[in-house]
Parts: C-alpha cells; sequence; structure tokens
C-alpha cells in the first residue's frame, strides 16, 4: 500500500461493502461489456423472446452466464454438449457458437411451443447444423443416450427445466458426463429462496411464502442442494450468479 490514508480508505470499503463489490444490475452489465463479447444473434433472440413471449421471458439465462459458458466449453475443447431445458433457444445458441462445426448439441424440451423460434435465430447464427433439438421428457431421453452407449462421452451438461425433477436429472448426468467434464445446474438459489429459513417470522422473507407450487419447488432444490454439497463422488461448486448455479465435475 503506498500510503496510511488509501489503506484506511480501502478498510473503510472493505467494512462497508463487506469486503466485495455490490453486484447491482450495473456492475453485472459491466461485466459482460469486458467480457467476450455475445454474438448479436443473442441480441435478436433475446427481444424476440421479450416481445413474443413476455410472460415467460425471464426464463431466459443470463448473458454474462452464457458467456462463461462459453468460456468454459472452450476450456475443455468441448464437442459433445446436452442441453436440459431449450426453452426459446438462448443457451444452446451459447453453446453451439462455442463448438468447432463438427460439435454437437442435443436440446431437450418437453414442449415444441418455441421451437420455431429456436430455429429461426440459430439459422441466423449459422449454427442450426449443430444443434438437434428433441421433444421428449428430459428423463426418458437422457435414459435413452445411456442406452444407446452414450455414456461418459459428454463434455458439457446445463440443466435449467423442471426443477423438482433436479436430483432425476442430476443421477442420469452423472453416467452420461465425461470425466472432466462439466454439469451445470442453473437456478440453485431461486430468487434466494432456498437460502430463507422455511419457518421464518421476519417481515422481509414473507413474499416466498404463500404459494404451494413455489414451495414445492424450494424443497426439492433445498435437498438437492444438500444432496449436491454432501456427494463424495464429485467435486462442485455453487456460484452467486444470476439466479444461482452450481458445477459439478466427477471425482
Amino acid at each position: 500500500m503506498d500510503s496510511e490514508f488509501l489503506k484506511s480508505h480501502i478498510k473503510k470499503l472493505f467494512n462497508l461493502f463487506d469486503g466485495k463489490a455490490v453486484i447491482t444490475n450495473h456492475v453485472v452489465q459491466y461485466s459482460e461489456n469486458h467480457s467476450e463479447p455475445l454474438h448479436p444473434v443473442h441480441k435478436e433472440l433475446k427481444e424476440y423472446t421479450n416481445s413474443k413471449f413476455d410472460s415467460n421471458s425471464f426464463m431466459v439465462s443470463s448473458g454474462n452466464q452464457n458467456q462463461l459458458f462459453s468460456f468454459l466449453l472452450k476450456v475443455l475443447n468441448a464437442k459433445k454438449v446436452i442441453d436440459v431445458g431449450v426453452y426459446t433457444g438462448y443457451s444452446s445458441l451459447s453453446f453451439a457458437l462455442a463448438l468447432p462445426d463438427d460439435g454437437k448439441v442435443i436440446g431437450i424440451d418437453y414442449s415444441n411451443e418455441y421451437a420455431e423460434c429456436c430455429h429461426l435465430h440459430w439459422k441466423k447464427a449459422n449454427v442450426d447444423h449443430k444443434i438437434d433439438l428433441v421433444f421428449d421428457d428430459a428423463k426418458n431421453h437422457l435414459q435413452k443416450l445411456i442406452d444407446n452407449g452414450e455414456s461418459g462421452t459428454f463434455d458439457f451438461i446445463f440443466v435449467d427445466a423442471d426443477k423438482v425433477s433436479y436430483d432425476n436429472y442430476y443421477e442420469l448426468s452423472l453416467k452420461l458426463i465425461r470425466k472432466g467434464g462439466i454439469i451445470a445446474f442453473d437456478n440453485v438459489l431461486f430468487f434466494g429462496a432456498t437460502t430463507i429459513d422455511q419457518n421464518s417470522t421476519d417481515p422481509k422473507h414473507q413474499h416466498y411464502f404463500g404459494c404451494p407450487e413455489f414451495q414445492k419447488i424450494v424443497d426439492s432444490l433445498i435437498l438437492f442442494n444438500e444432496k449436491v454439497g454432501k456427494d463424495e463422488r464429485v467435486f462442485k461448486i455453487m456460484l452467486p450468479l444470476s439466479d444461482g448455479i452450481t458445477f459439478i465435475t466427477k471425482k
């Protein structure tokens, strides 16, 4: 440190902000702006989703999160990816762009409602040929991949689908991922609800309670987070990025 004044100033900020930057939307945008740029079609796809499917547009994963995914795929030299829960195709677009021309993304979704949107934007980015979009129950299709002899052959698996089924997806993904590959589970904080004492009477926490369907998801995620955290078969890290994401790799 150059001076006692500088030390004092930094210590004051450390104590004020608990030793870290306060993650505001401005800080997130700054991070995105100083990372590897997303493809122009990412912006088009997000705007299209917001305009056409406004009621569900919150389901699109964040830009900064997808920048991280692209980075990880490059580090892994990935060629085979599974995207569980495709929605309008944002994350699949990121994966396909990060893969070599002979790479493959298997996108699994239970609904074909957004298929036209997916293919429209994947074609715009010239990656449609890298993505196989499958309409099926994800548990069924992951098991089909195992039955077809593809265990241990995938480099990256991203799960952002039915939260109540996360444990099922986890066990199936552990069979499909290669040693050194990465499994990522999104929304593990779920608006912060998984971190809250479920018996809390604190008025600040009451907005989390009151919806049985929401509570079922929260309860499932809490159990899932506890299981992964204690699972000796894997290395794992949960990051408070976006809505919380856990990265897992087999020991």
